[in-house]
């Protein structure tokens, strides 16, 4: 059984343990050992892990999968550059991770799908994320879950090797231009 609950400061070093394994699970082999180490560190250490824990526009969750903590979700309400993005009241997506031995239970649809639940009962009228181009299990998920790709990239070195990011956004079916923030 799944459940997902909102994430507290007492989460913090379960936060920054599981989202340090869970990128380098996702990412090892894309650069050297040395920048991953580095940009672990950078992101994933524990104070950084409270500070956006105590952001009041970051959103953490939990999911758990038989009472054992499986993946993550975070939101963040943030403005965009990207054109596409800003015709909309949007969130950003900035993270979701499940658990390498949890990935066949559908935990990450289960932390999408609460992702859209929570972004429109606080009435955005779109979600955003940015992927890695050559992260085509990602982009496969996304793309079946309704997420449109923007056309615009952004770097996403990990330390000093580079990686670009595409842009990807779903709109939700109360979306409309007129509504832009």
């Amino acid at each position: 059984m799944i459940t997902i609950r909102p994430a507290t400061i007492d989460d913090a070093p379960l936060l920054s343990e599981m989202g340090a394994q869970t990128f380098y699970d996702t990412f090892n082999g894309t650069c050297t050992e040395e920048d991953m180490s580095q940009f672990l560190e950078l992101y994933y250490n524990l104070p950084q892990v409270q500070k956006e824990l105590n952001d009041s526009q970051d959103y953490y969750y939990l999911a758990f999968f038989s009472e054992m903590p499986a993946g993550y979700l975070r939101v963040k309400e943030s403005n965009s550059d990207i054109p596409l993005v800003k015709l909309y009241r949007s969130i950003e997506l900035k993270r979701i991770y499940v658990v390498k031995e949890f990935q066949s239970q559908k935990i990450g649809a289960a932390l999408l799908n609460f992702a859209f639940d929570f972004a429109t009962e606080k009435n955005y009228k779109a979600i955003y994320l940015s992927v890695w181009e050559h992260n085509s299990r990602a982009l496969n998920f996304y793309k079946k879950w309704g997420f449109i790709n923007t056309g615009h990239k952004n770097d996403f070195p990990i330390g000093n090797t580079p990686q670009t990011d595409y842009w990807l956004i779903k709109l939700f079916k109360s979306a409309k231009v007129d509504e832009a923030t």
